[in-house]
């Protein structure tokens, strides 16, 4: 992605929660319409670094820079930096009594403070997109966990994010909804959006990504296109953790 902007920036991050560093000096610059793609280790500090990113977590020392305007300044009104940095997490969070529009409505509405109808027409051709437009006046409960996943989707692209972060998506669904969730980013990646992506899918990742970044024990061990560090891991830890996975 060289030459290409740089969209966040950061620089030297740690993070601590008290009993020992979950992010230990962790620099990356993440350009203008690249997906990077974050794996590693179970409790190597992927979920953590997204959560900082988007000011979820507060961090020790370090900065990050959106559109080279430092975000992890004390001053900083997150509210209005999350607008730029969407995120999506494993657990939805949709409001059970909301209908699926309402859910979708609430942050244009409330926080853009856009026109109703205005908003209603960009929530039902979004959700159109993701092949649930029929169930815009369904509840949550109603839904499977894969329409649950494509409509937090929905959620967070309606606020016109500069980037967004996807934080292990597909890690509570049955695999058979998979595949559903990871359809809709792929074609996200392939209209240009800029995503942070955390997953265990590791064919997923091979065809998503621009860049893999390998996470282990709070630092970045590796880094590459996804296509050398499937095949030729530079490190052996990499290696080691390549050995550990199914690619069936």
């Amino acid at each position: 992605m060289e030459g290409q902007e740089k969209l966040l920036e950061i620089h030297h991050l740690h993070k601590d929660y008290g009993n020992g560093a979950v992010l230990k000096d962790v620099s990356l610059d993440i350009h203008k319409g690249e997906v990077l793609v974050l794996i590693g280790p179970s409790g190597c500090g992927k979920s953590t670094f997204l959560r900082c990113m988007n000011g979820l977590e507060q961090i020790q020392s370090g900065e990050i820079r959106l559109d080279k305007e430092v975000i992890t300044d004390p001053k900083t009104k997150w509210s209005e930096v999350r607008q730029k940095i969407g995120m999506v997490f494993q657990s939805y969070e949709l409001f059970p009594h909301m209908t699926v529009i309402n859910n979708i409505l609430l942050g244009p509405l409330k926080v853009q403070k856009k026109e109703k109808k205005e908003a209603e027409k960009e929530a039902e051709q979004l959700l159109e997109r993701v092949g649930l437009l029929d169930k815009k006046d369904a509840y949550p409960r109603q839904l499977s966990g894969g329409q649950k996943q494509r409509v937090a989707i929905v959620r967070a692209l309606i606020m016109k994010p500069e980037i967004l972060l996807f934080d292990e998506v597909t890690a509570a669904l049955d695999p058979e909804m998979v595949r559903e969730v990871l359809d809709v980013m792929l074609e996200l990646a392939k209209e240009g959006s800029t995503m942070v992506i955390v997953t265990h899918e590791m064919q997923f990742a091979r065809a998503v990504a621009d860049r893999i970044v390998f996470l282990d024990g709070g630092e970045i061990v590796e880094m590459s296109a996804p296509e050398q560090f499937f095949t030729q891991p530079e490190t052996e830890r990499a290696k080691r953790f390549l050995d550990t996975l199914s690619f069936e």
